[in-house]
């Protein structure tokens, strides 16, 4: 398995002991304290993509209580991995 680091954005570490880099770097903490695999976060955002960014984080905030740091990482996570389909 190959590793790559697109636009800031974590795929896959190349070993146990190499970090997640971006907004992925927070996903196991996100796992981990609201109890929801990373998916799902994933797609409430995505099913909001028509949004302004700092619109969803809020409604992340307010509806799912999710701290600010966290609802930021999976916002940032999912516009990059939009815009990155969109120039393939």
């Amino acid at each position: 398995m190959t590793d790559h680091v697109l636009k800031g954005l974590y795929v896959s570490p190349s070993s146990p002991s190499e970090k997640p880099k971006g907004p992925s770097s927070y996903f196991p903490s996100i796992e981990k304290t609201y109890g929801q695999p990373i998916a799902h976060w994933l797609e409430l955002a995505a099913s909001r993509n028509a949004d302004k960014h700092m619109d969803i984080v809020k409604w992340l905030k307010a509806e799912h209580g999710l701290g600010h740091g966290h609802a930021n990482a999976i916002v940032a996570h999912v516009r990059a991995e939009a815009a990155q389909a969109a120039g393939s």
